[in-house]
């Protein structure tokens, strides 16, 4: 990370990393057992027979608590619509409330789909007791809705609530949103865009504000939140069944380092370059580097690196290793971003549940760490790609360029002169052991 930031230090602003998306679920840990669930209707309950319309009767209840909720809170609640992206449909509205300072759920969407659940059964067999069921868990289709919500210490989030036993939930939270509030609470002036940050009065500030991000936040909010919007239970029923508390653990994290440039064109040579040499260079071995695993014959999942173009001419390098992988990717003409995304955060010998939540941070910046390690060193053999040049019309290293590209006079700021020979004098003075002290935080110009 160091060489990186070395060698493009002078077309740097600044850069931060934080985490990004970050999904969360709840259990109701009671009633996700079948015994507990017929200890709960027969004896907290008292109801001598389990049937399937008994457990209708919960979903029913909270549906039509849904349903009165948002006709009391004049909150719309519509089906959700295949093809269209909620995010974009519902910024206008969270724009406009954020504005006012209007905190709360301002949106709900009904949506069918799969989810854990209980089935009742009648024995196949005769048995003395004529009330006896069987009980079994399984996966089927039924409704689920999601709370859009504007946390005023998290900012906009989505909780969704499934509607049958064991009533599931999970937060979707957005680190960004998260330093916004901070930066908001603290009274500094920034400038954001859609998931990006481009400017900021004190980097040191919005960096300190990502970092302030905690398990103990995360698990606040959405305790918040569900205790509101989920399914409600009596004090009888809470008290006869351990207080009916519900157990978070991390779905899927990202973690990303962000790099705002002063003009676009070294990002295109940056990270077309990296993009050539990183589908070459970044075998097997080095992704399980990158990733701090160990190649065995017991290694299980792909390995694997890819660019795909999302967009004309936006090309994004992935690194795949087992259930997670790393992303590097334009997200705008000057912003440069390096992401890892996992959805099994066991792959780096880590635990689930949010109390562990700080013993993330320092993997994940380890492992990004390593990618702009790579980034860095791979446009270091080979001048800059000129700009208007497309991914497939990069020289390799050592391939002769013609004549008329050898006499061209280079662009303003972008010449020969001014970046290949800078990082070189720079990577010798790496060379010499003349590192600069900082290796994180926006301490750029």
């Amino acid at each position: 990370m160091r060489l990186f930031l070395k060698l493009f230090e002078p077309f740097l602003q600044w850069f931060y990393h934080c985490f990004d998306r970050i999904v969360i679920n709840g259990y109701l840990s009671f009633l996700t057992r079948e015994g507990n669930v017929v200890y709960f209707f027969r004896d907290v309950r008292g109801e001598p027979v389990l049937t399937k319309e008994l457990l209708r009767q919960r979903t029913d209840a909270y549906q039509c608590w849904v349903e009165n909720y948002a006709i009391k809170n004049r909150i719309p609640i519509l089906w959700a619509e295949k093809g269209v992206r909620k995010k974009d449909w519902l910024a206008p509205s969270c724009q406009a409330r954020q504005k006012a300072g209007r905190f709360g759920v301002y949106f709900i969407l009904r949506s069918m789909e799969q989810g854990p659940t209980f089935a009742v059964r009648h024995p196949k067999f005769p048995t003395q007791d004529p009330n006896y069921r069987i009980l079994r868990q399984q996966r089927s289709r039924y409704t689920h809705y999601y709370f859009y919500i504007l946390d005023p210490l998290a900012g906009p989030m989505v909780l969704r609530v499934g509607s049958f036993l064991p009533f599931n939930v999970t937060g979707y939270f957005n680190g960004h949103n998260f330093i916004e509030r901070e930066l908001i609470r603290r009274k500094i002036q920034y400038h954001k865009d859609d998931n990006r940050f481009i400017s900021v009065s004190d980097p040191q500030a919005l960096q300190a504000a990502a970092d302030a991000l905690t398990g103990e936040i995360l698990q606040e909010r959405i305790d918040h939140w569900a205790l509101i919007l989920g399914p409600k239970f009596s004090l009888k029923e809470r008290s006869l069944c351990g207080g009916l508390r519900r157990f978070y653990a991390v779905s899927q994290v990202e973690y990303c380092r962000n790099f705002i440039f002063k003009r676009s064109w070294p990002i295109q040579s940056i990270f077309r370059r990296s993009c050539e040499l990183g589908a070459y260079l970044l075998t097997a071995d080095r992704i399980a580097q990158l990733f701090g695993q160990r190649l065995t014959k017991r290694f299980k999942g792909k390995l694997q690196t890819v660019v795909e173009r999302i967009e004309h001419g936006h090309h994004v390098l992935r690194a795949y290793c087992r259930n997670s992988f790393l992303k590097a990717y334009e997200k705008a003409p000057t912003f440069l971003r390096l992401e890892l995304v996992s959805n099994n955060v066991k792959d780096f010998g880590l635990r689930k549940t949010l109390r562990y939540w700080n013993d993330l941070r320092t993997p994940f910046q380890q492992v990004t760490r390593a990618l702009g390690r790579t980034s860095g060193a791979a446009p270091q053999c080979s001048r800059p790609v000129r700009r208007g040049r497309s991914l497939g019309q990069a020289g390799h290293p050592g391939q002769h360029q013609s004549r008329r590209h050898q006499t061209r006079a280079p662009p303003p700021d972008a010449s020969d002169g001014s970046a290949a020979p800078e990082g070189q004098r720079q990577l010798a003075h790496l060379e010499h052991g003349q590192t600069p002290s900082h290796d994180t935080g926006p301490v750029l110009h």
